[in-house]
């Protein structure tokens, strides 16, 4: 139980992932986050609709070392690391993502299949790693890739 009295189980990195959320949900994701022991990193995509906008953003509020995160493959080494911000598990909010999702869903489905690769690297050591992206419909397969 946390010290909130609600326990959503955030420190068990094995249910740890990718997931899409309504509007709202952030703040108390961040504190259950928080009250689990985790680091929470948040990242706003508000009129984010191009992959050089979001990797910016992302490499500014994780505080990426100079140099890193500024591709695809870049910012998957990135995630997979964090040596820079130790912790116990990680808690990436993207709020407002509707936008990125769409006017670039292709760079959208991108994000999230480094994401879901990360959490699952993070999860061989038993490290909570979850992205959780504010979007309209919210958790109901918001996150959820286009089948290709």
């Amino acid at each position: 139980m946390s010290d909130s009295g609600f326990d959503m189980g955030l420190e068990d990195a094995g249910q740890a992932g990718v997931y899409g959320v309504g509007h709202g949900d952030l703040g108390g994701l961040a504190a259950a986050a928080r009250d689990a022991g985790l680091k929470v990193l948040r990242v706003d995509l508000e009129a984010c609709t191009d992959k050089r906008t979001l990797l910016l953003r992302i490499g500014t509020q994780l505080d990426f070392p100079a140099g890193r995160g500024r591709n695809w493959d870049a910012l998957s080494d990135a995630l997979r690391d964090l040596s820079w911000l130790p912790a116990n598990g990680y808690a990436l909010l993207f709020g407002d993502a509707g936008d990125l999702r769409q006017g670039n869903r292709e760079d959208f489905d991108t994000l999230l299949d480094i994401l879901a690769e990360a959490s699952a690297r993070w999860a061989e050591d038993n490290v909570p790693f979850w992205a959780f992206f504010e979007l309209p419909g919210g958790g109901e397969d918001a996150a959820e890739p286009d089948p290709a």
